[in-house]
């Protein structure tokens, strides 16, 4: 899978740009605030209808403009599709497959798979639990775009139980009696998305965690050797792995906690009647705290992905290096998840290679050579290994040229 064409309109810092590109490695060198991160944005957007960078459309439209538009054709195999999205801050976005509008955007999901690299990944394993979900609620939708259906589901029915909790409690606090009748309904819509969801998070982190280890083993420091993780490694929090090699760092565990309990042994269990069950028992434990804060405290918008070095947690303990390994790790794991589901993902690396030292940059290069299409972005041209030859475009001043 490539893109052959890129075109913008008030896409950012872009009043209107046409890109040709080729298959291979397509550089793009020009210095910081020139707007190579928009171009790789842009394709990240097509695909999964967001962006990297904010959660919301409104920055991505152009200053002065109300609109922004972005086309791309898609080559997969000897079959090609145009896709058109048009953002329009405060409303539905429009889309359009081979010039035909859409009746829904989300349609064009799973037309183009992409697998993006950035400095904002480092969150991954730095930052908040959310970031760690919606690493792998984009890898579900990439892999099986119909589960952006059940997320948008889930979503709608926990915010309409989040709010009917509120005003329950606010009228309990207040002496009234809060109306509750319709809790059980809800409680019945959230069991059936959430444990859908719940389920395919477990089957996809069963498929991962190897190829995690593998990817951090190839990307971490010489000395590092990791070992499997432990066989309940995507189980509870709790498990821990082997202890890590002196003098390097091991990945000791890629785990799953649920707030929806489970399991067989240690292992959490991905049988929808079996976790459905449990969280019926879970929501009906929870329910007078639920009503007391106003919140709904079980289901997998409150899960973690447990990330564990040297058997500490990679939050908090890693270091700067470990953080960017694993974080790499992670996506690249995901790249070769989509290569064997036969996806052959485009693969985004923004200013990555600056951020390494020349036996990681060399490693990378040799890992992403597969890849049918890689776009890389880079303030130094030196910093980009040799191995990756391919196209070379400059950007500057909103200007994206050929030169190589």
């Amino acid at each position: 899978m490539y893109l052959t064409h890129l075109s913008l309109v008030d896409f950012r810092s872009y009043p209107a740009l046409d890109l040709l590109l080729a298959p291979g490695v397509n550089t793009f060198v020009g210095s910081n605030g020139q707007g190579k991160t928009n171009l790789l944005e842009a394709v990240g957007y097509l695909a999964t209808l967001g962006s990297h960078r904010v959660a919301s459309d409104a920055p991505l439209i152009r200053e002065g403009a109300t609109s922004a538009a972005l086309r791309a054709r898609i080559v997969r195999g000897d079959r090609a599709a145009l896709v058109e999205i048009e953002i329009i801050p405060g409303r539905a976005n429009r889309a359009r497959l081979n010039r035909a509008p859409l009746v829904r955007p989300h349609d064009v999901l799973g037309l183009l798979a992409m697998v993006f690299f950035a400095p904002e990944d480092l969150a991954l394993v730095k930052g908040d639990p959310a970031g760690r979900r919606r690493f792998l609620d984009d890898l579900l939708v990439a892999r099986t775009p119909r589960l952006a259906g059940v997320l948008a589901d889930y979503d709608k029915v926990l915010r309409q139980r989040s709010t009917l909790l509120r005003t329950a409690g606010a009228a309990r606090r207040s002496g009234r009696a809060g109306d509750l009748r319709t809790l059980d309904v809800w409680d019945s819509h959230l069991v059936h998305h959430g444990c859908e969801l719940l389920a395919a998070r477990l089957g996809l982190l069963e498929a991962l965690r190897p190829r995690v280890e593998a990817a951090y083993c190839a990307v971490a420091s010489p000395a590092t050797q990791p070992s499997a993780a432990p066989a309940g490694s995507v189980g509870p929090a709790g498990s821990t792995g082997p202890a890590a090699p002196v003098g390097g760092t091991e990945l000791t565990g890629v785990e799953y906690r649920s707030t929806v309990v489970a399991r067989v042994g240690d292992r959490l269990v991905s049988d929808r009647a079996v976790l459905e069950e449990a969280m019926f028992a879970e929501l009906a434990a929870a329910r007078q705290q639920e009503i007391e804060r106003g919140v709904t405290l079980v289901g997998p918008h409150r899960d973690e992905l447990l990330l564990s070095i040297n058997g500490r947690p990679a939050r908090g303990y890693a270091s700067h290096g470990e953080s960017w390994s694993l974080a790499l790790a992670l996506k690249l794991a995901s790249f070769e998840l989509l290569q064997d589901d036969q996806r052959e993902p485009v693969l985004l690396l923004d200013d990555v290679f600056a951020e390494l030292d020349a036996n990681r940059r060399a490693r990378l290069a040799e890992l992403v050579s597969s890849a049918e299409q890689v776009l890389v972005t880079a303030a130094v041209e030196e910093d980009v290994p040799a191995a990756l030859a391919g196209a070379r475009f400059k950007v500057a001043d909103g200007q994206v040229s050929r030169v190589g």
